[in-house]
């Protein structure tokens, strides 16, 4: 099940500076992206370039990044961010996230034909430009039978009205948090 971006006031920054966003991603060095952590669960294919974990900046990443680095840190409650790209020919296997107090956000960035992203029962092709916002913890999976690169900027938001104190973050969520955070590009 799919929410309805325009809830969340501040995807209009996104929307609106998509390609500014896009653009710096495009800039970054191919090789710099790593592996998402947990290939055994999910699969081959998926690959990522971290902003933000555990709430903070990866300054070395953001430094990289400072439109989307600043666009990003005005995300009310923002827990994790970063660019997430599948390969061509990629299945993400059905899983379901950690966080239950959050939710996941995907901003098209470049998206071939054929891409889709299914949550429960619904399925969404990816747009570039816009929104898909989701429960992670709702099984999901993700396809791209292209013969290109999908990519979006994949962010985590705490659910409005929620204290520090009910994250409800997993100790599988804080060893991922942890491990993006040591992944990080070292300064060149």
């Amino acid at each position: 099940m799919f929410l309805n971006p325009n809830t969340f006031q501040f995807t209009e920054s996104l929307t609106q500076y998509w390609q500014a966003i896009r653009d710096e991603y495009l800039a970054l060095p191919q090789d710099i992206f790593d592996p998402w952590v947990q290939r055994d669960m999910y699969g081959d294919g998926w690959s990522v370039f971290g902003l933000f974990a555990l709430s903070k900046r990866i300054e070395v990443a953001c430094d990289r990044c400072p439109q989307t680095a600043r666009i990003l840190e005005k995300i009310p409650n923002l827990t994790l961010a970063g660019f997430s790209r599948l390969a061509p020919h990629t299945h993400i296997k059905p899983h379901t996230g950690w966080a239950i107090n959050e939710f996941r956000l995907h901003l098209g960035l470049v998206v071939p034909s054929k891409c889709r992203l299914r949550v429960g029962q619904d399925t969404q092709p990816w747009q570039e430009g816009h929104c898909l916002i989701f429960e992670d913890t709702t099984e999901h999976e993700a396809w791209n039978d292209s013969d290109s690169l999908r990519t979006v900027l994949l962010l985590d938001f705490r659910k409005p009205n929620l204290d520090k104190a009910s994250e409800g973050i997993s100790e599988d969520a804080l060893t991922y948090a942890k491990q993006l955070l040591e992944q990080s590009p070292k300064p060149t």
